[in-house]
């Protein structure tokens, strides 16, 4: 059902003939009629009926056009808050990972409840796949994701990334171990025999670590998974294992730091989104939000 057939039909309602309704609309009396008649073929009852030289609206037409007022004034009414630049409204469903929701969403939100009042964002917990998984079923509109710098993530033409911070990690080691500087790999050769923790939900530091181990000459035996950092911090201090953690934070005293360089190892955090809501203001704005909260060496915690 198109909208332009509704408002020619409104017209009609209101001005009574065909020719009024050509001369408002700009456009011609046959141009109407054929409008017209398409529309009764798409509701299947005929609309109009003859009325001297002239044609009036049947019981149905009559009913058609009350309701053709509500869905045009809902279509303008739309139209208004997707517009560029009009007041963010409705309700945003952003799915991201712990960190971004936690440190740079949340903040966010707690300060839209008072700016923009009749801006709702829904927020769930997700790891960067599952998180573009949502947005390409459309369960989602903005995905909070991240990649590394030896682990990028593969590019989708029909989303776009917008770069909002990075972190340098660095390899997390029990406190009494005997470790000097050197070369990512060389550090990691020091590791060569012990047991390796990684993400549980995502598999891109997987990926750096045997990327690194590889460059160090051996195969890194794999054996637990977790999920918050919380917890391989906690994993490291009984002794399970060590992996790859954040630089910059909070750490538990058993548990030692490593810098990694040559290469670098780098997290990338990125606002998700399709090419086609990108006009949306609600978007729009919680994504301008996310970029200006983001300020450069932003670390994770």
């Amino acid at each position: 059902m198109e909208t332009r057939r509704l408002r020619m039909l409104v017209e009609l309602s209101r001005l009574g003939s065909m020719r009024a309704v050509a001369d408002v609309l700009g456009t011609t009396t046959s141009t109407v009629s054929q409008q017209i008649a398409a529309l009764a073929d798409d509701m299947g009852t005929a609309l109009t009926e003859p009325h001297g030289r002239l044609v009036r609206l049947t019981p149905a037409g009559r009913r058609l056009a009350e309701h053709a007022v509500t869905i045009l004034s809902a279509v303008e009414a739309a139209h208004h808050d997707l517009a560029p630049g009009a007041e963010p409204t409705g309700t945003l469903r952003v799915a991201g990972f712990a960190t971004a929701i936690r440190a740079h969403l949340l903040p966010i939100v707690t300060a839209l409840a008072t700016s923009h009042p009749r801006l709702r964002v829904l927020v769930r917990e997700h790891e960067p796949a599952e998180a573009l998984r949502l947005l390409a079923e459309d369960a989602t509109d903005l995905a909070l994701t991240y990649d590394y710098t030896l682990a990028p993530a593969a590019e989708d033409p029909v989303l776009r990334a917008t770069a909002l911070w990075t972190a340098r990690w660095g390899l997390g080691v029990p406190a009494h171990a005997d470790i000097r500087e050197g070369t990512a790999a060389e550090v990691f050769a020091r590791f060569a025999g012990q047991d390796w923790i990684v993400n549980s939900r995502d598999t891109a530091d997987e990926t750096v670590i045997r990327t690194l181990a590889s460059m160090a000459g051996f195969t890194p035996r794999i054996t637990h998974q977790a999920d918050s950092l919380d917890l391989v911090r906690a994993m490291i201090t009984a002794g399970l294992g060590v992996g790859l953690l954040p630089v910059g934070t909070v750490t538990l005293p058993a548990v030692r730091l490593v810098p990694l360089a040559a290469p670098d190892v780098e997290l990338r955090a990125y606002a998700v989104a399709r090419h086609g809501r990108l006009d949306w203001p609600a978007l729009a704005l919680v994504t301008d939000l996310l970029v200006r909260r983001s300020a450069p060496g932003a670390m994770l915690s």
